[in-house]
């Protein structure tokens, strides 16, 4: 509703931001400038473009500055919080990795304590000028909302949360609806609504009963406008479809499906791709450069065969790929069609290590690579447990509307290993599910980092 307000929000909270990290940068470059070489200067200098750029890229992939979080002042302190950590980790990373010895370790410390300083300074401020808007009588718009009901109070809780210039004053309803106490007062019934809007020079009316609801609201809604009171409907859905739905516009349609899905955007999609990219690159140049003679060397002391196990997978959108593992197994007739048990006496020894520990998965960091996986999403099943499945769990098949991952919020919750009665498939494409509906890429670090705490505590279910 105040879209050119929230961009300009945006662009004033990163301007503030960059504002705090320059200054920063430069007190502690005056601070320090005994220790300080002159020939160094253009390394500091490089130093600050690349801390502004991190921070830049960090906040971009994380939505820092998106609408839903600015305007929650404890969601976005929070995610400032994460992302000022991930910028630390990341400048260290590039100091270790660049070999970047010229610049002071005192100066790294002070600038990164000063821009943490600054960010919180910065939040403050924030925190004052929205509750300057809060408490600017020429700014703020008194509103009511006609009815009484689910619809109704979940528009007061976004009106609490998102309408900065917004006043909600109560409810107009009729005592008859009324069962329960309200956050805000029930002011009067709906045939005085507009008197009572007038009253409280109110410049705005959600209503949440619709003229099918009650044909009065047809000519309340034209008085409103005379009386120069906007006057906006808020439709119930439920009356056309009995389950929750998600909705979206093309345009000015608005489209009705049955779940959200951010790996639909484009944006978020590029995203979670650069995240693979970055990774699996990293993970394929330092770890499975020598991994792989390693454990193919081991692989081939104790059974013949190939060092790599293929199978295929059930991917994206139900097309089928290669899913690349270190072999654990000895050469077997069931290797795609019966899954690892408890004491399987088809794994190898040098297999039930590499099982325990997860090493056997690491050559799926070429799948993500090459683009057939993901780091996080639904693990990927072989084709027939794909088809076994999806015969007696109605939303299997959902869950293949994204890549498959390396690793999963069902496996990070618990569900990972040998499947041994439809209460667990059942479970896993639940939270398949949840992951697809819910996904952000703090959510996919999240996953990650629980993946790596978990394969060094040690997991039952890893066999």
């Amino acid at each position: 509703m105040n879209t050119q307000f929230e961009r300009y929000l945006q662009m004033t909270l990163v301007a503030l931001d960059l504002f705090a990290l320059t200054i920063g940068y430069f007190f502690c470059k005056i601070f320090f400038t005994d220790i300080i070489p002159v020939d160094y200067w253009n390394v500091y200098f490089q130093y600050w473009t690349i801390s502004v750029s991190v921070w830049l890229v960090l906040c971009f992939l994380l939505r820092t500055y998106a609408g839903k979080i600015i305007l929650v002042f404890e969601y976005f302190t929070k995610r400032t919080t994460q992302v000022y950590l991930m910028w630390i980790i990341c400048m260290l990373f590039y100091l270790f990795f660049s070999r970047e010895f010229r610049i002071s370790r005192v100066f790294i410390i002070s600038s990164m304590l000063a821009f943490g300083l600054g960010l919180l300074g910065n939040r403050f401020l924030y925190l004052g000028i929205k509750k300057y808007f809060k408490n600017s009588h020429y700014l703020i718009k008194k509103v009511l909302i006609l009815g009484y009901n689910d619809t109704a109070k979940k528009l007061a809780k976004y009106l609490e949360e998102d309408g900065i210039n917004m006043q909600l004053l109560g409810f107009i309803e009729d005592d008859k609806n009324v069962h329960e106490l309200s956050h805000y007062p029930i002011i009067t019934d709906v045939s005085r609504a507009l008197q009572v809007a007038k009253e409280f020079d109110v410049v705005e009316i959600f209503s949440t009963i619709t003229p099918e609801q009650n044909k009065d609201i047809y000519d309340l809604m034209y008085q409103s406008e005379k009386e120069c009171i906007r006057f906006k409907i808020v439709p119930n859905l439920s009356v056309f479809i009995t389950r929750d739905v998600h909705i979206e516009y093309f345009g000015e349609l608005p489209i009705l499906s049955l779940r959200s899905e951010p790996l639909d955007d484009v944006g978020n999609r590029i995203k979670k791709r650069v995240l693979d990219i970055i990774v699996s690159f990293f993970v394929i140049i330092f770890i499975l450069s020598w991994l792989v003679p390693v454990l193919g060397l081991l692989i081939l002391l104790e059974s013949r065969g190939p060092v790599f196990f293929s199978q295929l997978r059930t991917g994206k959108n139900k097309k089928s790929f290669h899913c690349y593992k270190f072999r654990s197994m000895r050469k077997n007739k069931d290797a795609d069609l019966k899954q690892a048990t408890v004491n399987d006496s088809r794994v190898t020894k040098i297999g039930k290590f590499i099982r325990r520990t997860s090493l056997d998965e690491f050559p799926q960091f070429i799948n993500v690579f090459k683009g057939d996986m993901s780091l996080v999403g639904p693990r990927p099943h072989m084709l027939k447990h794909t088809n076994d499945y999806s015969k007696f769990v109605d939303e299997y098949m959902v869950r293949q509307f994204l890549k498959p991952g390396i690793t999963g919020w069902a496996q990070v919750n618990g569900y990972r290993g040998e499947i041994t009665n439809p209460e667990q498939i059942k479970m896993r494409v639940n939270k398949d599910l949840w992951y697809l509906e819910n996904w952000s890429l703090w959510l996919d670090i999240q996953i990650l980092f629980l993946t790596i705490y978990q394969v060094f505590k040690g997991d039952k279910n890893a066999f």
